[in-house]
């Protein structure tokens, strides 16, 4: 059997992906977990969309995990009477909290507290830095400033400030909906945007928890001042997302890939989960085949560790939805199986004080060192999982359990394949028996093959693996 992608894909939503069909064309493509993006459409709209989603899935016997990424305080301008304007370097232009409908030399803004955040000398940066202002003089309702990049700027345009500094906080009256819509449609997963500390995390989960969901929670690096509170950002959440976009805008372009390859980094040494994102694949928004760069980008960051690569626009209003996630699929099968796979340097520094964590850890030196062809973990929450995740064996790990909930949060994690499994067996060597012959059905494993199982006793506790076991395929009866 060829051995499964490791790195997981997340497909944005949108009017090109939305109707059955494509939906289905998109999942068999390979897509494991689809955003919906509520800075988008309506509530009734994602519920629709969430509920599709996991029709198809059942169907064909995929199951695909739910991201709801929350808008945030997305700092936009206003509207313009003609919809844009063209300004040109050495231009005046304000920023006035006070006007309706803007023209060529002033626009209102949606957060009015822009005002209070920046000085003069500061620099601000539209459309995702495609258009540069410096400020020149700030009053309690304007801001005036000189244009330093041109270009054409049209309604609704994000605005940030170079070097971050925004006192907007990360979750708004709408997060808090959005929220429990989230909750509503059972979300595996919630991305919070512009998080700057962890206590915008533990809001954000503890409004989730209140509203009963248990998603998993992401946060979206995506402010200069998360990038010095990283580590708690980091212990506070189950996850990051790398956002490239307002990312860059903040901390400059240039600053991004190695600030990605330390995200992953640390990222996998507290054991949480990694996306990266934004434009992996942005071409393909109107062309059916990507460009070289663009796989380069997906293949590198496979290669530094990350669990999911993700597609915005591309599927969400490209041209070529269901060929983008195709492409990205062959990228990063072709991107897993180059890299080289060394951990014995990795267990050196490695501490844990739970049984089930020493277990993982020892599966995983077991599995490098002799010809596992592959991890059975019978898990219920699929924690032992996701400490195998976190570093790279070169062995597929199949997670079985019969919770659908965990094996769509498991639709994530990195080399982690969820695998649905009623235990029958009322003792261990039954249950592994079981195991066995679920693998080799699947098609997994055939005879002679060595199959390494973790498993926890008593049978169906969470949380309570602490039995490795090593089985060559047809010994036993």
């Amino acid at each position: 059997m060829t051995i499964p992608r490791a790195t997981k894909i997340v497909a944005t939503l949108g009017p090109a992906s939305t109707d059955s069909a494509t939906l289905e064309r998109m999942i068999l493509s390979g897509v494991n977990v689809v955003r919906v993006n509520f800075s988008h459409g309506t509530a009734e709209e994602h519920i629709g969309v969430v509920s599709r989603v996991r029709e198809i899935g059942k169907r064909l016997g995929r199951d695909i995990g739910v991201l709801a990424d929350l808008q945030g305080p997305k700092i936009r301008i206003g509207k313009f009477a003609d919809g844009k304007v063209t300004l040109v370097e050495g231009d005046r232009f304000t920023f006035d909290i006070d006007c309706e409908i803007g023209d060529e030399t002033r626009v209102g803004l949606d957060y009015k507290d822009l005002v209070n955040d920046v000085k003069s000398g500061d620099t601000l940066l539209l459309n995702d830095g495609r258009m540069i202002m410096r400020v020149d003089r700030v009053t309690d309702r304007t801001i005036d400033c000189t244009v330093t990049l041109g270009g054409v700027l049209s309604n609704r345009k994000g605005i940030n400030r170079q070097g971050g500094g925004l006192s907007a906080p990360a979750l708004t009256a709408k997060d808090m909906d959005d929220i429990k819509t989230a909750v509503g449609f059972a979300a595996d997963f919630v991305a919070v945007s512009f998080p700057k500390n962890a206590s915008d995390m533990y809001m954000a989960r503890e409004l989730c928890r209140a509203a009963g969901g248990k998603a998993l929670m992401i946060a979206k690096i995506e402010r200069f001042e998360a990038i010095g509170n990283l580590e708690e950002i980091l212990k506070a959440s189950d996850g990051i997302m790398v956002a490239r976009g307002d990312l860059a805008v903040e901390v400059g372009d240039a600053a991004v890939p190695a600030l990605q390859k330390r995200m992953i980094r640390m990222a996998k040494e507290l054991n949480r989960l990694t996306i990266t994102a934004t434009q992996m694949m942005e071409s393909m928004i109107e062309s059916p085949v990507p460009t070289r760069a663009e796989v380069s980008d997906v293949a590198n960051a496979v290669l530094d560790g990350t669990d999911a690569v993700m597609l915005s626009a591309e599927t969400a209003a490209g041209k070529y939805p269901v060929e983008t996630v195709a492409a990205m699929a062959r990228v990063c099968d072709e991107a897993d199986r180059s890299g080289s796979f060394s951990l014995d340097k990795e267990f050196l520094n490695r501490t844990f004080g739970r049984i089930d964590q020493a277990v993982a850890m020892a599966a995983l030196f077991t599995a490098a060192h002799m010809k596992i062809k592959a991890i059975a973990s019978l898990t219920q929450s699929g924690s032992t999982a996701l400490w195998m995740s976190r570093l790279d064996s070169g062995v597929p790990i199949y997670a079985l359990t019969p919770e659908e909930g965990s094996r769509r949060r498991m639709s994530l994690y990195r080399e982690v394949h969820p695998v649905p499994m009623t235990y029958t067996g009322s003792d261990r060597e039954s249950l592994l028996l079981e195991v066995e012959h679920k693998l080799v059905d699947l098609g997994i494993v055939e005879r002679g093959d060595l199959v390494l199982m973790t498993i926890g006793t008593p049978i169906g506790k969470s949380g309570g693996t602490n039995t490795l076991q090593i089985v060559r395929v047809g010994d036993r009866a």
